[in-house]
């Protein structure tokens, strides 16, 4: 997976290019990930303009939206998953609430001191694969990626690292890619995350916040990834098991993914 220099969109990668074994790869400039498109501006930004984007699948919430809305490409389509639709009636999750969060650091102390930021990540981490609003907003990734009618596709949340984080690797996996190919990709997008949220970070510490609770919301980790893929192999046993049977994709879409992407 590359990075792509956008310079209204942050954490914009192309999965084109991730190593699969026997020497084949991802193709390139057809499944696009990326933070919030609330900035996007063509004019001013060529390599978003030259992706052609036909599809653009939003997994935020419906606040997120409302608070901060795409910017979508002449010609291409919405289509909204709302991952965190099932979680947000129960306890807080940080996964959007980044903002909020970090506004406040006694609020933050209260709510994600002592390892709670990182107990709930690996707990909305879990609700990724075993709630229905995520099944379904996965199940639908998986069917448009598929589809060679979606044409280039973006799939974005807020800052493109946990819920979109997650939809990468269920792609990644089902193409072939190994786990540690998995877990670098992974955690691959914390540099741009963590320099698009740094006056946030700054602010947070400065006024006196914990730096390991910023790093907690802010950052990946592999604990958090190993708490959705733990859920797979407890759940279903196995990845493709979790894509028949929890998200309902068959397995011809599978087919219809790995023989549109692989080269």
């Amino acid at each position: 997976m590359t990075a792509t220099p956008s310079t209204t969109v942050a954490n914009l990668r192309d999965l084109g290019g991730t190593p699969l074994p026997g020497g084949r790869t991802v193709r390139t400039g057809l499944v696009l990930r990326s933070g919030q498109l609330d900035r996007l501006d063509l004019a001013a930004d060529p390599v978003v303009a030259g992706l052609g984007l036909r599809t653009v699948i939003d997994f935020r919430t419906a606040a997120e939206r409302a608070d901060h809305p795409d910017r979508i490409p002449a010609g291409a389509r919405v289509l909204v998953g709302d991952v965190l639709a099932d979680k947000l009636h129960s306890a807080q999750v940080p996964a959007a609430q980044l903002k909020d969060l970090l506004s406040d650091p006694a609020v933050a102390e209260k709510h994600l001191g002592g390892g709670r930021a990182q107990a709930l990540f690996a707990d909305t981490y879990r609700s990724f694969v075993n709630s229905g609003s995520a099944q379904a907003a996965y199940r639908m990734l998986l069917t448009e990626a598929a589809d060679a009618g979606s044409g280039p596709l973006l799939f974005h949340c807020t800052a493109g690292k946990d819920r979109t984080g997650w939809g990468a690797t269920v792609i990644l996996a089902l193409l072939g890619a190994d786990d540690e190919t998995l877990m670098a990709e992974y955690l691959s997008v914390n540099p741009a995350v963590k320099q698009a949220f740094a006056p946030m970070i700054e602010g947070f510490t400065a006024a006196g916040g914990d730096p390991d609770i910023a790093l907690a919301l802010i950052g990946v980790f592999p604990s958090y990834l190993r708490a959705a893929l733990d859920e797979v192999e407890t759940r279903y046993g196995s990845m493709e098991k979790y894509v028949r049977e929890g998200l309902g994709v068959a397995d011809e879409t599978v087919e219809a993914l790995r023989a549109r992407l692989v080269v």
